[in-house]
């Protein structure tokens, strides 16, 4: 297995994502989903890699060794949350059964007359949350993608929605100018979705305990919180099965505070309580968990962070 995710290659291939694009919408979600099976199978069988990451995880969930059928099933669920993408980013969000949970607690944190930074993880599906701004007009929603990551995919899910398209932040970016695009996005009250749960090679993370072990996070969602002054709010889209997905919302912090001298310990704590939040919904719901890579791997290459000066980011006006 690679040492790090993104040195995987990304699965399907340009004419098959197309191909499978078409077929959704021709023939509609429900046939469509009979070809989950043998892409699932095709997966098991050709993604080696991936096999491997899925039974790890699946054996530390559940404490015991994992069979090929639950990890046929973790990848089935994957494959659905993905066929599930297009509909709900061609606004057929009427064809889903979608449960909000603290819906109420994020409007209130955009009512202090600030963005509100969300930070979500590979659980579950991202789109099931994009769905929340096009049924308000008002809401300003800005996505921070790594474009780069899943060329092939990016390029078919953007070409499904221009508008949320328009909204995203790339995150291959140099680092001083996604920040910039946050700020900016912050101070136009927009509520801006990033993912907390992978750290790009050589990206400063810290290392928290998740699911028994520990793990490396990143920790620029939670410094970017803390520079920008703005609301982090915990967000996550559960699959339910069928048709079903709930929506989670739950404040991390109104405002991220890490002084200089504690720094570093406060950076763990905020870390550690987003692991906890993720840890909790996982737990929940086990065929939820995405990350097919080698998640608990401590000698993947990341910056120390208590390296980082408190000024790391850009300031207004640089």
């Amino acid at each position: 297995m690679s040492a790090h995710w993104n040195e995987r290659r990304e699965g399907g291939g340009r004419a098959g994502l197309w191909t499978i694009l078409k077929i959704g919408l021709v023939c509609g979600r429900r046939l469509s989903r009979l070809l989950l099976y043998p892409i699932t199978l095709y997966f098991f069988l050709r993604r080696n890699g991936e096999r491997r990451a899925a039974r790890d995880y699946l054996e530390r969930m559940f404490g015991r060794p994992a069979s090929a059928w639950g990890v046929m099933r973790l990848m089935h669920a994957y494959a659905a949350t993905t066929l599930d993408r297009i509909y709900l980013l061609t606004q057929r969000a009427g064809d889903f059964d979608i449960h909000v949970f603290g819906l109420d607690e994020l409007h209130a944190q955009m009512e202090h007359g600030r963005g509100v930074l969300l930070v979500g993880a590979h659980v579950g599906s991202f789109e099931a949350l994009r769905v929340l701004s096009l049924n308000r007009e008002d809401v300003d929603v800005r996505v921070v993608l790594d474009t780069q990551a899943t060329p092939v995919m990016t390029e078919l899910l953007h070409a499904l929605n221009p508008k949320i398209a328009a909204g995203v932040i790339d995150a291959s970016r140099p680092g001083h100018e996604v920040v910039l695009a946050l700020r900016e996005a912050m101070e136009h009250r927009a509520l801006a979705t990033l993912l907390g749960d992978r750290a790009r090679p050589g990206e400063a993370t810290v290392v928290v305990d998740f699911l028994g072990a520990p793990a490396r996070f990143p920790i620029a969602p939670f410094l970017i919180a803390s520079l920008l002054k703005v609301p982090l709010v915990f967000c996550v889209g559960l699959y339910r099965g069928g048709a079903r997905y709930d929506l989670h919302f739950e404040t991390l912090a109104e405002r991220l505070e890490l002084p200089r001298r504690a720094r570093e310990a406060e950076l763990k704590a905020i870390v550690q309580h987003y692991a906890q939040r993720l840890e909790h919904h996982v737990r929940a719901h086990p065929w939820n968990w995405f990350n097919f890579h080698d998640f608990w791997n401590l000698d993947a290459p990341s910056a120390d962070p208590a390296g980082l000066p408190a000024d790391a980011l850009p300031e207004r006006g640089r």
